[in-house]
């Protein structure tokens, strides 16, 4: 059983998609943000606190975790992966997809989001301008990998379909 590794930017659909793709594939769902909080605290908390460094050190340390363990879909931080040594050692034991979706989709996705994450990287005033200046900052490692377009489409069209690959791959 290999991993399901997916990765793009906040707002993509990673965690929604991931926990309906384990569904259906009998996997493990992780989020690594979420893993993050259990261990160390809210992740604003870990950038107020210990700066951005630190917490991609943190990051880094879940990443080699995970990729040591199989059967499991893996639903990264929107960073993680642009990390090449996260992206290596998650490759190496699993598929990885990037969902993708226009910055437009991203903020009224952010905007709309309910579930109390705390977005650090989003701080400021120009959300807009800083949701597209990160996305061009990190098009070369999310364009590593397949990439998944989820612009209006639902998470189950979406899990449906990475199943299918993930068949297709295996």
């Amino acid at each position: 059983m290999t991993n399901v590794v997916l990765t793009g930017f906040m707002g993509t659909g990673k965690s929604t998609v991931g926990r309906l793709l384990a569904e259906v594939l009998g996997y493990e769902f992780v989020d690594t943000d979420d893993l993050i909080v259990s261990r160390h605290g809210p992740i604003d908390e870990l950038f107020a606190t210990q700066g951005e460094p630190a917490f991609r050190a943190i990051e880094r340390g879940v990443t080699l975790e995970l990729a040591e363990q199989t059967g499991l879909v893996i639903g990264t931080g929107g960073g993680l992966m642009v990390d090449r040594a996260n992206a290596d050692a998650l490759e190496r034991t699993g598929h990885v997809f990037t969902l993708v979706a226009s910055p437009e989709t991203i903020i009224a996705r952010v905007a709309s989001d309910d579930s109390g994450i705390e977005r650090p990287l989003l701080a400021g005033d120009d959300v807009e301008d800083r949701i597209r200046s990160l996305l061009d900052q990190r098009s070369g490692a999310y364009g590593r990998f397949r990439q998944i377009v989820t612009d209006d489409r639902s998470a189950a069209e979406i899990a449906a379909e990475l199943a299918q690959l993930v068949h297709l791959e295996s």
